[in-house]
């Protein structure tokens, strides 16, 4: 039998370690993160009611980011939300000011 003589101040560090890394753990596993939902063109398409053609025009002018996967489009959700919330703003600010 092998006796390894540790430190008491090195033992308590070592066990707050590991109850960190133990607190971290169930954390991850109690509430697993969220993943980012993507779409893809025709996706988007419908969900602003817009041409392939002006979604084109959309990313060409930077007003949508997009990642492209294997020559294909995709999209975080958040941020169709996003566009269709300022979109929203703005409408409802012109039909304000007519009143």
């Amino acid at each position: 039998m092998k006796l390894i003589i540790i430190d008491r101040k090195a033992w308590e560090r070592h066990c707050s370690d590991f109850a960190d890394f133990i607190h971290r753990i169930e954390q991850l596993i109690g509430n697993p993160p969220k993943t980012e939902q993507w779409l893809d063109n025709e996706a988007v398409c419908r969900r602003l009611g817009i041409s392939k053609r002006t979604l084109q025009s959309y990313r060409d002018t930077g007003r949508i980011p997009f990642s492209i996967i294997g020559h294909k489009c995709y999209y975080k959700e958040s941020d169709i939300t996003e566009l269709l919330n300022t979109s929203n703003e703005i409408k409802h600010r012109m039909n304000y000011g007519r009143e």
